[in-house]
């Protein structure tokens, strides 16, 4: 049965993705305008700099042709929702891969909502069913079944953050490291994992 928000079309009224990164783009300029308090010019900077990772991943991506081909595959309507902030530096990594190959299809609805307006939403897709971390990808046919989930992050940076933490390092090291690590993989796992996933659905 379709969830609740589902049947209120909350995803489907969800941001393009055009719409998104226009949206981050204000933000930036009318947040370079105002008296800001500690806290909001942290957030501000995270914004900033994650705005230009997606616009670099944006330009120099291309999809493997495998996972093309595999998409290409989709014959049903899905609509695909990501829940994410725009000072993500996760979603900066891999929301503009997951953009570049809902575009293969024209199968593939992709609509974005902010996780912080969508509480209700995100509690439904919690990571190891306690942590509202994102990017959060749900994709559903036009009945609401939830076809799968993918997030936040591939598996092998998953392990790695969770090393991280085990071990003590402070966020600003490790998460340095973590956005090395994506540089270095140039969005390869998360292909891998997506193709895999809807290899399964197209057989």
């Amino acid at each position: 049965m379709a969830k609740k928000f589902f049947h209120e079309r909350k995803p489907h009224n969800g941001m393009t993705y055009e719409k998104y990164l226009e949206k981050t783009k204000r933000h930036i300029e009318k947040g370079n305008q105002l008296t800001l308090s500690g806290k909001e010019k942290k957030f501000l900077e995270y914004t900033k700099l994650n705005y230009h990772r997606s616009m670099r991943i944006q330009k120099k991506y291309v999809i493997n042709e495998g996972l093309k081909s595999v998409v290409k595959k989709i014959d049903t309507p899905q609509l695909w929702m990501v829940l994410t902030e725009k000072w993500c530096g996760d979603s900066a990594q891999s929301l503009p891969i997951i953009a570049k190959i809902a575009e293969v299809s024209p199968n593939i609805d992709l609509r974005i909502l902010l996780r912080d307006e969508n509480l209700d939403i995100m509690n439904h897709y919690l990571t190891n069913g306690k942590s509202i971390s994102i990017p959060k990808l749900v994709a559903f046919d036009l009945e609401g079944k939830e076809l799968f989930t993918w997030g936040p992050r591939p598996d092998e940076a998953q392990q790695l953050v969770s090393m991280w933490k085990s071990n003590g390092l402070h966020p600003d090291i490790y998460h340095e490291k973590l956005h090395g690590w994506y540089a270095n993989d140039k969005g390869r796992k998360i292909e891998e994992e997506i193709l895999e996933i809807i290899s399964k659905m197209v057989r």
